[in-house]
């Protein structure tokens, strides 16, 4: 496959369209279709649901009012709001977006108190300009507001005569007075850089402890599209030591505390062709959903006050090669009726990692890759209303088939990766079991013909499915299916107004369950949104 080499840092965030359109809004009539892709498009949009406000007072807090340029990060003071309290019923945050001209699709982050809020990319501009907002809920960051912080955001970005897009973005924080639907956590810690490594240092009465990693691949090497790496004697453009084979790892003083599957994210410039993510990104473009790892049962060890060594690697990376950023934050609830939770770690057992990946040459070359790994931690604490024992049981597996002719030309991949994760909690009365199940699909080709015509065509799945159980008896559950497709086509080795390019692309995000249904579908014809349909 022929890649833009992207220059870029870090991103994630939640997206939603800056011109959101509402249930049963028509759509353009096939008239207003253009035969190609001229100068503007639909702003971006997404078919996930809008973050729910709640009804009554809010207060509204400025993040950030910044314009990016290069790779200065930007620098300010969060103070926290007045006359809505020192707790709430939800915090949001919003930044609202625009850029024109010629640009990359550019990644970045945000934090208030060290602490990463929000991991965002951009879409790609069109030469007469684009908007788009960002919504977040953040409420789970309460600790962190509560006080003044320092704050700091960055999206690196490259402003010359060829790449004009400045990033104009304006940052807020809106807060509902009340008290949230579900505690929240009573510290939100980061990890302390010391000369042995990166160290935490949790309260002495933490019940429970979840780390949250944003991890992403990226940087503009192949790690921003490790899932195409093959090993030797496979030739082919990018290389790993071992194949496609990715694994999020977290530990604590050098055991292995949790496993997790990276998204694999598609940025708005990805597979070698940005009209397929013009109006519509893939999943996760703009949502870069942080891995949670449920490390209660190592609280019995964490709780005795000293700092504890934390790290977070990525299995399959070549050594010594760069293009991964794994920030952690720490969420910690605390048992308010005791100094000192005492426990320990009774369990600790993982497979071996699974990883084979074979090379067939030929015309079509092909490597088939077939991984997986499983892990399973259990301890307990003896906590102000009794011994309570926390098992985390995860497993991850990956199969994919990469195809691609000599000279990449032709290059295909179709994937799937599974993480799958039961959290059973017991001995302080109903035993409450939890499972998550989540899968992730890429099935695309791109393809350059004699006439230097480039052609993606690609389909993208991100699923899940929730189940909670007390005593065996399900309580709730949920299920979402989160499918984008894209077919676009230009010319390459061509000036801009010289590439012709044609292009659709679809979304459709179905989440139902115990608590309601959520059904919407978009479609785009070169850049126009022709169907913004819901319903369930």
């Amino acid at each position: 496959m022929r890649r833009r080499i992207v220059m870029s840092m870090i991103a994630g965030v939640t997206l939603l369209a800056s011109a959101f359109l509402g249930a049963g809004t028509a759509a353009a009539q096939a008239a207003d279709i253009p035969a190609e892709f001229g100068t503007d498009w639909h702003d971006p949009v997404t078919a996930a649901p809008p973050v729910e406000r709640p009804h009554g007072t809010s207060c509204q807090v400025t993040l950030a009012d910044a314009q990016f340029r290069d790779f200065t990060p930007y620098r300010g003071a969060y103070t926290p709001p007045q006359g809505c309290g020192d707790h709430w019923s939800k915090v949001v945050l919003r930044l609202d977006g625009k850029v024109k001209g010629r640009q990359y699709d550019r990644l970045g982050y945000l934090h208030v108190g060290g602490v990463e809020i929000l991991r965002t990319s951009t879409p790609e501009p069109s030469p007469d300009g684009i908007a788009w907002h960002v919504e977040k809920d953040v409420t789970r960051y309460s600790d962190t507001f509560r006080g003044p912080q320092d704050v700091e955001m960055l999206i690196g970005n490259v402003v010359d005569d060829t790449y004009t897009g400045v990033i104009d973005v304006h940052v807020t924080l809106t807060f509902y007075a009340g008290r949230p639907s579900q505690r929240t956590p009573d510290r939100v810690l980061t990890l302390a850089d010391t000369p042995d490594g990166t160290t935490l240092t949790t309260p002495r009465n933490s019940e429970r402890i979840v780390a949250e990693v944003y991890a992403t691949g990226s940087g503009g090497g192949c790690e921003e599209f490790w899932y195409l790496t093959v090993a030797d004697p496979a030739s082919y453009s990018c290389k790993a030591d071992h194949g496609p084979y990715r694994e999020v790892q977290i530990k604590v003083d050098g055991q292995l505390a949790g496993i997790a599957a990276p998204f694999p994210n598609v940025w708005t410039g990805g597979w070698s062709n940005p009209f397929l993510w013009y109006v519509i990104p893939a999943p996760g473009a703009f949502d870069v959903r942080p891995i949670e790892y449920d490390l209660t049962p190592f609280a019995g060890l964490l709780n005795d006050g000293r700092p504890h060594r934390v790290e977070v690697s990525v299995v399959g990376v070549p050594a010594g090669q760069s293009g991964w950023s794994t920030p952690v934050n720490v969420l910690v609830w605390q048992d308010t009726h005791r100094a000192h939770v005492t426990g320990a770690l009774t369990a600790n057992k993982a497979t071996d990692i699974a990883d084979s990946s074979t090379y067939t040459p030929g015309s079509e070359n092909r490597v088939n890759t077939d991984a997986g790994h499983r892990l399973t931690v259990s301890g307990y604490l003896d906590t102000s209303h009794g011994r309570v024992t926390t098992t985390v049981t995860r497993t991850l597996a990956n199969t994919s088939v990469h195809r691609w002719t000599d000279g990449e030309n032709t290059d295909g991949l179709n994937a799937t990766w599974a993480d799958d994760q039961t959290v059973t909690v017991g001995g302080d009365g109903p035993e409450r079991t939890t499972h998550t199940d989540r899968t992730y699909t890429m099935n695309g080709t791109t393809t350059v013909g004699t006439d230097d015509r480039l052609r993606t065509v690609l389909t993208l799945g991100d699923r899940a499915s929730v189940l909670e159980l007390r005593d065996g008896r399900r309580t709730t559950w949920s299920r979402l299916d989160d499918t984008y497709s894209g077919d676009a086509a230009y010319t390459i080795n061509v000036p801009r107004d010289q590439r012709h390019a044609v292009g659709t692309s679809s979304e459709h995000y179905r989440l139902y369950g115990s608590d309601g249904c959520y059904d919407r579908s978009l479609t785009t014809v070169q850049g126009v949104l022709t169907e913004d349909r819901d319903g369930c």
